[in-house]
């Protein structure tokens, strides 16, 4: 009877020096992208401002005070941000007075645009790059845009190093990324202007998120089975949301978005020295059939664990069928044949689509609540504390599909109750937001932990980078669904609503997973009983590669 991984490794134990070093490490690596992750909600967010009067101007100082005509926006009168009166006519007035008797009306003067700039409050900001490159009034597209930039660079991202990671390795590609990240971050601080800045933190983006990815796979494959979700909830997403809080708290004391870019990019200089202390995953060194490497790695586990390994640790059978397996060279094009397969990629991706545009609209929305933005920001953080752990505790007891159809209903629940909350009760509003946060980062988790139990060891990294690719195309939406507030502050509450629901219900077409072995072949996969109409009508199940069923299995037990 085919033994599978857990069972081979059985002599290791579950927490042992070597499992809590990997945990720690890796969950360490996930601070540094929670830092670095939404450094655009201070950096690129837009200062209170108005049209720069001229010192030569020559108008009195009475005129220079009401030169800025007054807006109504939400029921309040507010200077405009884009709009000042003419110069040129005010001079005609400059040498009359404002007080009762002079027959001038300020309202009736034409106005005209910003000619001169703009004045920016220094009082949250010292400089954004909106303020530094005056993204505003016409321009004022390009704030979004740079950060929608930025998530399309994560999707490119997400989708090369996905299948770079299944054919080179994990660890080379969870480094590579890193190096990527960090080394453009510091050569973002040079940027002479806005094209700049976008192109160079395109590339922070390659590795941002690819980074963090990466890391979860390489340790979840390497963990036992009894630490997956834990590792998956409590470590890496946890740790990822201790970054953001700091992020948080440096942006409170940095206000200057040069600095604080450089201040949060050198942390990514100490991990470094982990490449000493990662290994590779010897599920995807025996998923390649170099059982050498593997056996080494699982013996160098066992001296560091203190416990003896058996003289063989793979029989000769055992090795000889890994090695056939392994010839068979798997693309991504094996997951768009495999019928299974390709339905599980779809569902999953329009569920990691609406999750992940969720979990940046609302956490970049954060700035625009009421309230402190840093205080809103670190709220937005902290909040994904209890998420993770109600995921954690939920994915150790109830079926995956259940409880991830809960989450998405209760968070569209949460959001569509924002637009019926009074404008007096905005205190009520952000604690709803806080709730759908909640709900949305929780179902973002249980995703993750979803999609590794579903795809196949072979295609799990690829599968996982598809999904991955999904989430940024709903990311590089979010910064519009933020702009959309501006103009309807509840709008995009329900376009991510009526997501969610939808979600909700396609979740339940995919096959649960709950305390089932992991697959390891697409054959395994091939074999699940799917909703008939994820299948088309020319269903080549049978017709999956034979060598792909092989006696051996590394299937094992599930989280």
């Amino acid at each position: 009877m085919a033994r599978d991984y857990d069972e081979v490794t059985s002599f290791l134990g579950e927490w042992g020096p070597f499992q809590r070093v990997i945990f720690f490490l890796l969950c360490a690596s996930t601070v540094f992208n929670g830092l670095t992750g939404l450094p655009l909600v201070f950096m690129a967010d837009t200062p209170d401002h108005h049209c720069r009067i001229p010192e030569n101007a020559n108008i009195s100082s009475e005129w220079r005070n009401v030169s800025i005509p007054l807006e109504e926006v939400d029921g309040k009168l507010m200077y405009s941000k884009c709009r000042r009166y003419r110069l040129d006519i005010i001079k005609n007035y400059s040498d009359l007075s404002l007080y009762p008797g002079v027959d001038v009306n300020v309202s009736e003067i034409e106005q005209e645009n910003c000619r001169d700039g703009w004045d920016y409050s220094k009082e949250q900001y010292s400089s954004t790059i909106v303020s530094e490159w005056d993204l505003v009034c016409d321009d004022d597209w390009k704030g979004p845009l740079a950060t929608s930039l930025l998530y399309v660079s994560f999707l490119v991202g997400a989708f090369v190093t996905g299948q770079l990671s299944d054919r080179f390795g994990r660890k080379i590609v969870f480094f590579g990324t890193l190096a990527v990240q960090v080394v453009f971050s510091l050569t973002v601080l040079l940027s002479p202007n806005w094209e700049v800045f976008c192109a160079l933190y395109f590339c922070v983006g390659l590795g941002q998120i690819s980074n963090y990815t990466v890391a979860s796979v390489l340790g979840m494959e390497i963990l036992g089975k009894s630490i997956r979700v834990i590792f998956c909830t409590l470590g890496a997403f946890v740790f990822y949301s201790f970054g953001y809080m700091l992020l948080a708290l440096f942006a409170y004391f940095i206000r200057g978005w040069r600095m604080l870019l450089l201040t949060i990019s050198l942390p990514g200089l100490l991990l470094i020295p982990l490449w000493w202390f990662i290994p590779e995953s010897p599920r995807w060194l025996l998923s390649q059939g170099k059982i050498e490497r593997a056996e080494a790695l699982i013996q160098m586990a066992a001296r560091k664990n203190k416990v003896v390994p058996p003289a063989m640790i793979f029989t000769p059978t055992e090795i000889e069928e890994m090695k056939s397996k392994s010839q068979v060279s798997l693309t991504i094009l094996d997951i768009l044949k495999s019928n299974n397969v390709r339905c599980i990629t779809l569902i999953s991706g329009i569920l990691w689509m609406t999750a992940s545009a969720g979990y940046f609209t609302l956490s970049l929305n954060t700035a625009n609540l009421h309230g402190d933005s840093y205080l809103n920001s670190f709220l937005s953080a902290l909040i994904e504390v209890p998420a993770n752990v109600a995921t954690w505790l939920l994915a150790r007891v109830f079926p995956r599909r259940i409880t991830l159809s809960a989450t998405l209903f209760l968070g569209s629940l949460t959001l569509f109750f924002i637009q019926l909350v009074p404008p007096d009760l905005s205190i009520l509003s952000t604690v709803l937001v806080m709730a759908g946060k909640l709900a949305v980062t929780s179902a973002f988790s249980m995703l993750l932990i979803f999609a590794v139990e579903l795809y196949p060891t072979v295609i799990r990294n690829g599968g996982i980078g598809i999904c991955s690719t999904a989430a940024r195309a709903g990311s590089i939406v979010s910064p519009y669904l933020v702009y959309l507030g501006s103009r309807n502050k509840h709008l995009p509450y329900i376009i991510l609503g009526a997501l969610l629901v939808l979600s909700g219900l396609l979740v339940l077409i995919l096959p649960e997973t709950f305390r089932k072995p992991l697959p390891e072949t697409l054959a395994e996969v091939q074999k699940i009983k799917m909703v008939k109409c994820c299948l088309s009508p020319h269903s080549h199940e049978n017709k999956t590669k034979e060598n792909l069923k092989t006696p051996f299995s590394l299937t094992t037990t599930s989280f």
